[in-house]
């Protein structure tokens, strides 16, 4: 199987991306398209017929969610003795878009994006949606436990010190109120309710932009459901920013 995968990418117009993906990961693409889409930028999007534009948007929502999952499963075994909130971090510093973009750089995928260069080098998630984008392609390609051998010991294993993150302090509290002051943005912490009673007892935290509801948390301590709902925040910002904050 693999000669006759060998074979068809030598044939390929598409051979160099065939030949990247396995120097880099080290298998040959099934369905060849998914991953030149995936590296598809949206300022080079191809428009269909009926008007729809085609770039990479939407294998970067598959790719965000399976990369999550993976990651989550990993953590949790490899960490048995820690709480919610410890996994919670880790898994944030493993796939911040900071993060995504420093991996994205060391995998080469410079050299595989298509874009417009004008607007993709404005863009500081591009390289990150690249690779989560790239992740959704190979879950649709090769399934999920294919894709989580490959992102974890192609990846995770080779490009990650996870002792040296453990030890690195992220605040998405301090990194969301700092953004709000120098974007002169108004953030605020609300605490909406508290569920259950005694040692069963849970706070209920939104935090509101401009008066906007824009993440909700729930968790044991109030500092707790903050941290976690701040994290949110983070992450929808940047989304809709198209660049950390």
């Amino acid at each position: 199987m693999v000669g006759v995968r060998s074979i068809k990418a030598s044939l390929s117009p598409d051979k160099d991306l065939y030949y990247s993906i396995k120097n880099i990961f080290g298998f040959y693409p099934g369905n060849i398209f998914l991953y030149k889409l995936a590296f598809r930028h949206r300022s080079a999007a191809e428009e269909l017929t009926n008007g729809v534009k085609v770039s990479n948007e939407r294998l970067e929502y598959l790719g965000d969610a399976v990369l999550g999952s993976i990651i989550a499963d990993y953590l949790f075994k490899k960490f048995p003795l820690k709480d919610e909130g410890f996994l919670t971090e880790m898994r944030s510093k493993i796939v911040s878009r900071d993060q995504l973009n420093k991996l994205s750089v060391k995998l080469g995928f410079e050299d595989l994006i298509r874009s417009n260069s004008d607007i993709y080098h404005k863009s500081k998630s591009a390289m990150g949606d690249a690779f989560e984008a790239f992740v959704g392609a190979l879950y649709l390609d090769k399934g999920y436990m294919p894709t989580k051998k490959i992102i974890l010991n192609r990846v995770v294993k080779v490009h990650y010190d996870i002792d040296e993150l453990e030890n690195t302090q992220l605040n998405f509290k301090s990194k969301l109120i700092e953004w709000s002051q120098k974007e002169k943005q108004e953030i605020d912490f609300h605490l909406l309710q508290e569920v259950g009673s005694g040692h069963k007892k849970q706070y209920k935290v939104e935090i509101l932009l401009n008066k906007q509801a824009i993440a909700t948390a729930q968790d044991y301590s109030i500092k707790g459901a903050e941290k976690i709902a701040a994290e949110k925040a983070c992450k929808y910002l940047e989304k809709k920013l198209g660049h950390d904050i």
